[in-house]
């Protein structure tokens, strides 16, 4: 009876040991992919972020009289702002209806 006894005990902690050194090696094995994910986020998604909310700040501020460059090369002077939409002035009695995200950057 002590000899079964012993032999369980020596499975179960064989089996423990076993258990320890799977969860090491999955933590080893799945390390490098971890640091790419971390690579990836802190380089290339949170500048993205960033990025995008300034110019999101940047259009939530456009006022009338601010003149501007839109994504096509276009330069002009907001006369009037609606919701998603503008009325850019680009020469005398030449005016364009255009999106507010048309815009590229506000020249000071």
């Amino acid at each position: 009876m002590s000899s079964f006894f012993a032999s369980w005990l020596t499975a179960q902690n064989g089996a423990e040991t076993e258990a320890a050194g799977g969860l090491a090696a999955l933590i080893v094995s799945m390390s490098p992919f971890l640091v790419m994910l971390a690579v990836f986020y802190f380089f290339i998604m949170r500048p993205q972020q960033q990025q995008q909310k300034e110019r999101n700040m940047m259009l939530s501020a456009l006022e009338k009289g601010d003149k501007v460059v839109t994504t096509g090369g276009i330069y002009g002077e907001i006369v009037e702002l609606r919701d998603d939409t503008l009325i850019l002035k680009v020469a005398d009695k030449v005016q364009l209806k255009m999106t507010r995200s048309s815009i590229s950057k506000v020249i000071d």
